[in-house]
Parts: structure tokens; sequence; C-alpha cells
């Protein structure tokens, strides 16, 4: 899509199942910032459980948005209003479509996939399409993961 791409996680405490935040930027132009990112666009929740012990929305711009993978059926927790919120059971995606295990399932294309649907600058195709191009494993189960999330996701009220 023409974006120059910047990614890094930083890890803090690190044992299994601590949190880890990662930032990505996209932008039209070259990226010569290599710092955190401290004023978010978008924020992404991959866990859930993250919203009861961690500020996953500290910095995020007013007219900011956040996608939340949440289960099905349940309401999300009081989250500030000035904020768009986007939910989808991505856990309930990969299983389905046997990625990774059900114990531990991965999540991160179904992710992609709701993330295609919450933003107005990145297309369902190109995710698909780098999906193709970069999947190691059950590049078709991810794919369809993906799409299924963009169906999947919704807008949810705080």
């Amino acid at each position: 899509m023409g974006f120059e791409v910047s990614s890094f996680p930083f890890f803090g405490v690190e044992r299994r199942g601590a949190p880890v935040t990662a930032f990505a930027r996209l932008d039209k132009k070259p990226i010569r910032i290599k710092s955190s990112i401290y004023e978010p666009d978008f924020v992404v929740v991959l866990d859930s459980s993250l919203l009861r012990g961690v500020d996953v929305l500290e910095g995020l711009k007013p007219a900011g948005a956040a996608l939340i993978n949440f289960p099905t059926g349940r309401k999300l927790p009081d989250l500030p209003s000035k904020y768009r919120y986007f939910v989808l059971d991505a856990t309930a995606i990969a299983v389905a479509h046997g990625i990774g295990s059900r114990t531990a399932p991965i999540v991160n294309t179904a992710i992609m996939g709701g993330f295609a649907k919450m933003c107005d600058f990145v297309s369902l195709e190109s995710i698909l399409e780098g999906i193709r191009e970069l999947a190691p494993v059950k590049e078709e189960e991810n794919v369809a993961a993906a799409k299924e999330a963009f169906d999947e996701t919704t807008e949810a009220k705080a």
C-alpha cells in the first residue's frame, strides 16, 4: 500500500505470560523516529485480561480507537467514552481455524483482519496479501481467520 513501516517490541519483565508492548509506525514518508510511541492513534489488545491490570489506553489520542480481543457474549468493562472501541473474539476464530492450539491459540492474523475493519487506511486485501506472502505455515487457515475477523469485528459502546 506504499507505507514505510517501523515496528519493534518492548519487553518489561521477561517471564512467560508477562505483558508485552509492541509498536508499529506506518507513514507515506520515511520514518526516522526510533522511539516508543507515546500518543498512539490506535491500540490493539490481544489479551482482554490486560484491561484489568494495565492502562492499555495510556496516551491514546482523543480521537483514537482500540481493538480488543474480547470473548463473544461478555460485556466490556467500563472504559473511557472519549475513544472508539472495536471488539472481536480473535481467540475463538484462531481456535476454529486451527491456528495454534486450544490452550495457546495464535490470534495475530485474526487481529490483523480486525484492524483492517477498524481503520480506514489499511485494506483487508493488503492484509491477506501479506499473510499469503509471509505466513510460515497454515497460509489458508490464516487467510480465512483474517477474513472472518474482518466480518466479525464490531464497534462497541463504552
